[in-house]
């Protein structure tokens, strides 16, 4: 397993070694001790989910919790791919309103560890992409909250057509990040 951090520092890129065979593969996805060793980071999951997005072009954009239920995530994709992106909302931050993406896939193996005091979200690159991810906190809807995925103070490129997004109902509510009530 490899660890990076990407331009954001506070987001971690993270590698794991694939061991192929004729019969197929194997690979670590998760190890508490190596992230801990490896990168000085220690926290507890608590949940697992698991999405499906069946057209290419599907966003799921930009989410986050509010503390006390704050949730740092550990994404990857295990069918298809996504451009995964975290951006940080954490206005005492140096990099408040900046953001960082990766192509996360199934054949790549890549994982993307987002802190608390990020919204994230993905689009999708491929046709039926399955992204599954843990989280250190539960759901909490009371403390659910969102910008909007084309903000264009965050300048993402999301790497569609934006008229062509396909989007929730409510991820097309959100607010600017700039107009969004304090955050972290």
């Amino acid at each position: 397993m490899t660890i990076d951090r990407l331009a954001i520092p506070d987001v971690l890129l993270i590698s794991p070694k694939k061991f192929g065979d004729h019969r197929g593969f194997f690979m670590e996805t998760y190890s508490r001790q190596k992230l801990k060793d490896m990168a000085g980071v220690d926290m507890d999951f608590v949940q697992d989910n698991h999405s499906l997005s069946g057209p290419v072009g599907t966003v799921r954009a930009l989410h986050c919790q509010l503390p006390p239920m704050a949730q740092a995530k550990l994404v990857r994709v295990i069918a298809g791919s996504v451009l995964d992106v975290a951006v940080d909302i954490r206005r005492s931050s140096p990099t408040f309103g900046k953001h960082v993406s990766q192509i996360l896939s199934a054949e790549n193996g890549k994982q993307m560890l987002i802190p608390v005091g990020f919204a994230h979200g993905f689009v999708t690159l491929e046709p039926n992409t399955e992204f599954v991810y843990k989280v250190s906190n539960y759901y909490s809807p009371p403390h659910e909250r969102g910008i909007i995925w084309n903000d264009p103070d965050l300048g993402i490129d999301w790497q569609i057509d934006p008229s062509t997004a396909i989007l929730s109902d409510r991820d097309t509510r959100h607010p600017q990040l700039k107009d969004a009530p304090d955050l972290f």
